[in-house]
């Protein structure tokens, strides 16, 4: 089930709709890299092509798929 998120993107207010799993490990991988989840946010905002909740699934899919595929030589 979605569930809608306050975030600050560049100084502004906005929401994501996200289901929990997503937006929990959003929240990981922010404390992993040790920066908040708003600058997080922020940073895939500034990168994306689409809208930013698939932008966020996205992310998360390619962050843990990084650490599950070992990289080829």
């Amino acid at each position: 089930m979605l569930k809608k998120h306050s975030i600050i993107i560049a100084g502004h207010a906005s929401s994501v709709s996200l289901e929990p799993p997503f937006w929990e490990e959003l929240s990981r991988i922010a404390e992993r890299e040790g920066v908040s989840l708003n600058h997080l946010v922020s940073r895939i905002d500034q990168q994306r092509d689409g809208n930013l909740s698939s932008a966020l699934r996205l992310f998360v899919l390619a962050d843990l798929q990084g650490r599950l595929i070992p990289a080829s030589p």
